[in-house]
C-alpha cells in the first residue's frame, strides 16, 4: 500500500506539473495567435473588405484553443489535487477537444498554404490593376500591401512608385514577398498547432493513469 500510495503521489505531481506547463503554453498560444492576427505583418489587412478571412480562421482556432488550454489547465490541477475521477474525466474530454482543434489548425495551415498564398496574391493583383486604371481608387489598398509586405510592384516598381514605402531600399517583387511571408507564417502556425496537440497526448495519458490509480486505491481500501 505504501508503494502504491507513493506511485499515486508521483503521478499526481506529474499531472500537476503538466498542467502548469499547459497553462503557460495556453497563454503563449493566445499571445501568438492574437499577435499574428492584430499585430506584425498582417495587422493592416484587418480593415480591408477583402481581407483573407480563411487565413485568419486558423488563428482564431489557435487563440480559442489557447484560452481553453488555460481553463483546462486549472481544471486538471483541481482534479489532481482533489483526486476526483469525475473532474479528471472531464479534463481528459477537454484535452481531446483541444487535440482535435490543434490538429485541425496544423493540417489546415500546411494543406491550405497554397490556397491562402494565391488568394492574397490575387488581392494584390486586383489592387495593382485598379491603381493603374484609377490612381486614386486603388491607392490606399496598394499602400497597405506595400507597407505590410515591404515590397513594391511586380516585375518593376516604376508604375506604382508613389505607393511604395520610402524606407524600402531596392526593388522587391510583391508576388514573391507575399508567397515567402505567408508561407513562413502558416508553417509557424502549423508547427505550433501540432506541437500543442502532441503535448495534449501526455496530458491525456497522465489523467487516465491517475484516474485508474485512484480507482484502484479505493478498491484496495
Amino acid at each position: 500500500m505504501g508503494r502504491f500510495g507513493g506511485a499515486l503521489r508521483c503521478i499526481k505531481y506529474l499531472l500537476l506539473g503538466f498542467n502548469l506547463l499547459f497553462w503557460l503554453a495556453g497563454s503563449a498560444v493566445i499571445a501568438f495567435g492574437l499577435w499574428f492576427r492584430f499585430g506584425g505583418t498582417m495587422k493592416d489587412f484587418s480593415s480591408e473588405d477583402s481581407s483573407p478571412e480563411y487565413f485568419y480562421m486558423g488563428l482564431y482556432v489557435l487563440a480559442g484553443a489557447g484560452a481553453l488550454m488555460m481553463a483546462v489547465g486549472f481544471l486538471g490541477c483541481c482534479g489532481a489535487t482533489r483526486e476526483s475521477q469525475c473532474v479528471l474525466g472531464s479534463f481528459f474530454t477537454c484535452l481531446l477537444v483541444i487535440f482535435a482543434a490543434e490538429i485541425t489548425t496544423g493540417v489546415f495551415a500546411f494543406i491550405g498554404k497554397d490556397v491562402a498564398i494565391r488568394h492574397v496574391q490575387t488581392m494584390y493583383e486586383e489592387a495593382y490593376n485598379d491603381y493603374l486604371r484609377d490612381r486614386e481608387k486603388g491607392n490606399g489598398t496598394l499602400i497597405t500591401f506595400h507597407s505590410t509586405f515591404q515590397c513594391c510592384g511586380k516585375e518593376s516598381s516604376e508604375q506604382v512608385q508613389p505607393t511604395c514605402p520610402k524606407e524600402l531600399l531596392g526593388h522587391k517583387n510583391c508576388i514573391d514577398e507575399i508567397e515567402r511571408i505567408i508561407s513562413v507564417k502558416l508553417q509557424l502556425i502549423g508547427i505550433v498547432g501540432i506541437g500543442i496537440a502532441a503535448l495534449t497526448i501526455f496530458g491525456m495519458i497522465f489523467s487516465m493513469v491517475l484516474c485508474c490509480a485512484i480507482r484502484n486505491s479505493r478498491d484496495v481500501i
